[in-house]
């Protein structure tokens, strides 16, 4: 198989608290399914320096949250994060410290890594963003193809990914 598109190949290091949801995945994608679960335990647990929010929802120190930004849990968003006017966060949603999720962003079931930068007009659903990631004005990130068929990755081989 085409080491490209191995896990351990596509990222260098985890945050502290992403390493375990990609223990045992040889490939990216085989995360997906457990984000919310994942999600989820991380917010009944709690974890060091963060506060709970809401009921579902853990931020980060020094998180800006501007007042039209709607929020739904379950999520972890990291320090120094900003959560931009008309951002949605639909929840299952890990984000990394330093993010910028702008304005008219759409995140649904995703994991963001420490400095991603979505900044303007996103989608990013069924998704993974390395470290220091930046989507464009109106990216769209996702597993559901219009066509309704299974997503395939290209590489030395054809990867069925399950989804």
């Amino acid at each position: 198989m085409d080491k490209l598109v191995r896990t351990k190949e596509l990222f260098a290091e985890f945050p502290a608290h992403f390493a375990p949801l990609f223990e045992g995945a040889e490939y990216p994608w085989e995360v997906l399914p457990h984000i919310g679960e994942y999600v989820k335990m991380l917010v009944s647990r709690g974890l060091p320096d963060f506060t709970l929010y809401t009921r579902d929802i853990l931020i980060g120190e020094n998180v800006r949250i501007y007042p039209t930004a709607t929020l739904e849990g379950p999520a972890v968003i990291g320090a120094g994060c900003e959560i931009r006017p008309g951002a949605f966060l639909r929840g299952n949603v890990l984000i990394g410290r330093g993010c910028v999720i702008g304005n008219s962003s759409e995140l649904k079931n995703c994991v963001l890594f420490d400095g991603v930068q979505v900044p303007h007009y996103n989608y990013i659903g069924d998704s993974i963003l390395g470290t220091r990631a930046h989507t464009g004005a109106g990216t769209v990130c996702s597993n559901l193809k219009s066509d309704g068929r299974p997503v395939v990755v290209h590489g030395d081989g054809e990867y069925e990914t399950g989804l």
